[in-house]
């Protein structure tokens, strides 16, 4: 999509959450116009740009869908649900707010003819793995609700790809600043530091040797940001991971450098916890010429200096 289409709109859904916030923000500075669409259930209105035109809308409920721009130039779908433990609490809820909702907004793009769909996707929907680079190909066999609506929603984008060009962008561990540090349920670094600056106390839930692919949010924000820009995306599934493999011991190591004086303590594991997982990020850098993401240690500086102690 070349400079000149900037004036025109672009639909950001979950814009009051961590990512789809900073995803607008980005938008704004390039010289976007956005609409954002957002329940403020878990969001925050602070974190919304004010340049941003705000709907507040259930897009699970059909009647939403009535409320947004009757043009558009692509849809940014990042609202949701976005903890694997939490869907466990509630299978049908996490059903409507990350699946129904998906389906009501691809039936809205398609009717405004918006010129791309991009869609929040996850690392969920791969499952159980071996202990090596995931690629985009790998079988995906989900352990959590979450992760089956995941991979819901991809298929509903492929069954209409022909009428909608879409691309889903499968986030691993997305941290850095704006993650909410209240939800202690979601988000394993957000979670730590956390509790790292609040209580000096870090409650780990499962074995510290499992491992993640940790990724900034600034590297993610790029990666939504080209996917919205590119005149051409010839994939319809992209990772979006720094393809470094980390344990967790290793994260409590540079949280501790960090905050000195924290203690770790040890408890059971979560429902349809991933053991392991890390992306092979080739066709992140082929496809969206990302060729290098933020160091953990860097990261975790940036993220840690912007917590205050309460």
């Amino acid at each position: 999509m070349s400079p000149t289409d900037r004036s025109e709109l672009v639909v950001v859904t979950g814009v009051a959450g961590f990512i789809g916030a900073a995803v607008a923000r980005r938008l704004v500075a390039e010289g976007f116009r956005v609409a954002g669409v957002d329940d403020l259930s878990s969001g925050r209105r602070s974190q919304i740009p004010t340049e941003v035109d705000l709907i507040e809308a259930d897009l699970a409920l059909g009647d939403s869908m009535r409320r947004l721009p009757t043009k558009a130039l692509a849809v940014l779908h990042l609202a949701g649900q976005s903890s694997g433990e939490i869907s466990f609490d509630d299978p049908v809820g996490d059903l409507e707010k990350n699946t129904v909702s998906t389906l009501r907004l691809v039936d809205y793009a398609r009717q405004v003819r918006v010129a791309r769909f991009v869609y929040a996707s996850s690392m969920s929907v791969y499952g159980k793995v071996q202990d090596a680079p995931i690629s985009e190909a790998t079988l995906t066999e989900p352990l959590t609700c979450y992760g089956i609506g995941k991979l819901a929603s991809e298929s509903y984008l492929r069954v209409f790809s022909h009428h909608l060009p879409s691309v889903s962008l499968r986030m691993f561990n997305v941290y850095g600043p704006g993650q909410d540090l209240d939800n202690l349920r979601q988000g394993m670094i957000s979670i730590y530091l956390a509790q790292a600056h609040r209580t000096q106390r870090i409650i780990v839930k499962g074995d510290p040797e499992r491992f993640r692919d940790f990724v900034y949010i600034d590297d993610v924000v790029e990666a939504w940001f080209r996917c919205t820009t590119l005149d051409q995306i010839p994939v319809s599934i992209i990772n979006v991971g720094s393809g470094v493999r980390t344990t967790v011991r290793e994260v409590l190591h540079e949280i501790s450098r960090l905050v000195p004086g924290v203690t770790v303590e040890f408890t059971t594991g979560t429902p349809g916890d991933q053991f392991g997982i890390y992306s092979d990020s080739t066709r992140m850098r082929q496809v969206l010429g990302i060729r290098a993401t933020t160091p953990l240690d860097e990261g975790l500086r940036m993220f840690s200096q912007t917590i205050t102690k309460p």
